[in-house]
């Protein structure tokens, strides 16, 4: 891994061009997205079937009640376990963040309510084929579900006809019954426009690799997508020389098998800490199932920081607004009030990105490639829509009437000052 030294002269050059290098990486993979997109529009399920079999090897695109029944009865009784811990907890964490209707009367009696109303149907992106994420399933449903979406679709793409048994227990625990083995940009377009065996949706949410990412753009506007990018996933850690360098290894190794263009990066004032760190990664590296994957995301999108200051550390987190942020240090309070981006802040050595993207709680979909600067995680709000109700009396309008005439005529909207004037009463 690459070994930056913010005390350089070019220190902001180079690390604008890697954060930029990564984001060209993850557009550049976007190219044959609009060409899928608009065969799905065109050609509906004859188009979804193909893509389906080119890239997964499937040759439905809806598993029967009977196949996945058949899959969850094969679970192994501890991963259902695990499920229903994290379920528990998901539910009861997103339960709390409740909203509030207002209503709102003022001295002439004119009325203004502003209520929350759950979207009507949604989709959930499940990453699949030969991979298995029911924690990513939970962490989009619960809060659907307690929003109070009435109709919740999976998708979920299967391999060779196989559908990962997690998932859909996690389905079934989330009540969700229309299941989908589809992926990718078809998929994204299928929910997004509808075909005959497909209901479209109102909107699509969920994380995945560039290709979906870039398709959830493309549709937006068509369908609502999250108020964020959940593109490949990132982690930035900052260590001091209290931190355990084996342990903040894993921690960089368990974000960077996610994906290749995953984005790992740590920053310390301890130069010793940073070299400790680089040789535990190339140990642990030999004994993970997924190194290849760690390892290419590590050497292509992976940074070392030396910082010599904790103001220089605090500038480059509210820089990059990394999705997850690890405050792996002593005495992390002074950070908290000048961190302004990021996702999510892990608080102390224990508290660590791998445990929030299960059980812990809070929600793992969270804003990536900088996005954190303006944008947030996942939650209840995502899921509904706020709709202002008005209702104005005769005082009403006509004490407020005359100063909405003023700025209708100012502004040329002499139709607007002719609707108010009409329901004025001639004195």
């Amino acid at each position: 891994m690459k070994t930056l030294f913010s005390n350089k002269k070019n220190f902001d050059k180079y690390l604008n061009i890697f954060l930029e290098n990564r984001k060209k990486k993850i557009q550049s993979n976007t190219v044959s997205v609009s060409k899928i997109i608009k065969d799905v529009k065109k050609k509906g399920d004859f188009a979804l079937l193909k893509y389906e079999k080119r890239y997964n090897k499937n040759q439905t695109i809806t598993p029967s009640k009977k196949q996945i029944l058949n899959s969850i009865s094969r679970l192994d009784t501890k991963v259902k376990n695990a499920i229903d811990v994290a379920y528990k907890r998901i539910f009861k964490f997103h339960s709390l963040q409740k909203f509030q209707d207002i209503t709102y009367v003022d001295k002439f009696k004119n009325k203004i309510d502003y209520k929350y109303l759950p979207i009507q149907s949604v989709a959930v992106y499940v990453p699949g084929s030969r991979v298995s994420y029911p924690s990513s399933l939970l962490m989009n449903a619960i809060p659907a579900l307690v929003a109070g979406v009435q109709r919740i679709v999976l998708i979920n793409p299967a391999y060779k006809g196989i559908q990962d048994p997690a998932v859909l227990y996690a389905a079934r625990k989330c009540k969700i019954n229309e299941i989908y083995s589809i992926g990718g940009p078809s998929a994204i377009a299928a929910l997004a426009y509808g075909t005959k065996k497909i209901k479209k949706v109102d909107k699509i949410v969920g994380p995945g690799n560039a290709y979906v990412a870039a398709a959830k753009k493309e549709v937006f506007g068509d369908v609502g997508v999250e108020g964020m990018t959940a593109g490949p996933s990132e982690i930035l850690i900052v260590c001091d020389k209290s931190s355990n360098p084996e342990w903040v290894a894993s921690d960089l190794i368990g974000q960077a098998e996610h994906d290749e263009l995953a984005q790992c990066i740590l920053i310390s004032k301890e130069i010793k800490i940073i070299e400790r760190v680089k040789i535990e990664i190339s140990k642990q590296l030999k004994t993970i199932p997924r190194s290849d994957i760690a390892k290419k995301s590590l050497l292509n999108n992976g940074i070392l920081i030396y910082a010599n200051s904790d103001k220089k550390i605090l500038e480059i987190i509210n820089k990059i607004a990394p999705e997850h942020l690890e405050l792996n240090i002593k005495n992390y309070k002074p950070y908290l009030t000048k961190i302004k981006n990021s996702g999510s802040i892990c608080l102390g050595k224990y508290a660590i990105m791998a445990m929030t993207d299960y059980n812990v709680g809070s929600n793992h979909i969270l804003p990536t490639n900088s996005t954190a600067r303006y944008s947030s995680g996942i939650s209840v709000n995502e899921f509904c829509k706020r709709i202002s109700y008005i209702n104005l009396s005769k005082k009403g309008i006509e004490s407020l009437g005359p100063s909405v005439i003023t700025l209708a005529n100012y502004e040329g909207l002499v139709g607007h000052a002719q609707s108010v004037k009409k329901r004025i009463r001639r004195k």
